[in-house]
């Protein structure tokens, strides 16, 4: 088995301590881009959309925040007629733990899930997988067009002041990806996400790109 070069104790704690510099050097980078995300200018959405919620009833966008002031969406896909389910969404909303809502809603951020299916197709996977996110309908919709998705996945961040909305942050593909537990805590492994694209030494198990991942019944 190919594996990391063996040291001594005291030649591991130097290399550790090197790492550590340039990983709060990465940390303090982020720290600089959050507070540059605080900064952006936002897009007020006035257009009249509708959406179905779990419990059928009819939803405005005010009605998504659930009364609180920041909404979190991730873009699920799942279009209507699909029978099948997307891989990367999927694993992306297993990863959602099921405290998350009761810390984010203390600070006055509510997160769901939207798909253009309906929401009897929405039931279907939601009942297999056993995820407890509120997930939305936009069925009939033109808001994912509207924010650009392209019948891709991705995710919102929009801002509530009375009945005004606004979107404040988008992002998708590695965006959301470093959202994720498992692959944050692979990412600490000496093997990684064992995956071709990763820089890795010659020997280190890989294989294309989630190619590995199942939905969390699946394995």
């Amino acid at each position: 088995m190919s594996r990391p070069r063996v040291v001594s104790l005291d030649e591991w704690q130097v290399a550790r301590e090197a790492l550590l510099a340039k990983e709060k050097a990465h940390t303090h980078a982020l720290d600089a881009l959050a507070a540059e995300r605080r900064r952006m200018p936002m897009a007020r959405l006035d257009k009249d959309y509708r959406f179905v919620a779990p419990d059928r009833s009819e939803a405005g966008l005010t009605d998504l925040f659930q009364g609180r002031r920041q909404l979190v969406i991730y873009h699920h896909m799942l279009e209507p007629g699909q029978d099948w389910i997307c891989g990367g969404c999927g694993t992306f909303t297993d990863n959602i733990p099921e405290h998350v809502h009761e810390h984010l809603n203390a600070r006055d951020t509510t997160l769901i899930l939207m798909s253009r299916a309906p929401q009897d197709e929405i039931d279907v996977v939601r009942k297999r997988m056993g995820w407890t996110t509120p997930w939305y309908s936009s069925h009939g919709s033109d808001f994912n067009d509207d924010i650009g998705l392209e019948g891709g996945f991705g995710l919102s961040v929009l801002l509530r002041d009375g009945e005004e909305v606004f979107r404040t942050y988008f992002t998708r593909g590695r965006g959301v990806d470093r959202l994720r537990l498992d692959f944050n805590l692979l990412d600490l492994t000496p093997y990684g996400r064992q995956e071709t694209w990763e820089d890795s030494p010659e020997g280190w198990p890989q294989s294309q790109t989630m190619a590995w991942l199942r939905l969390h019944d699946e394995y």
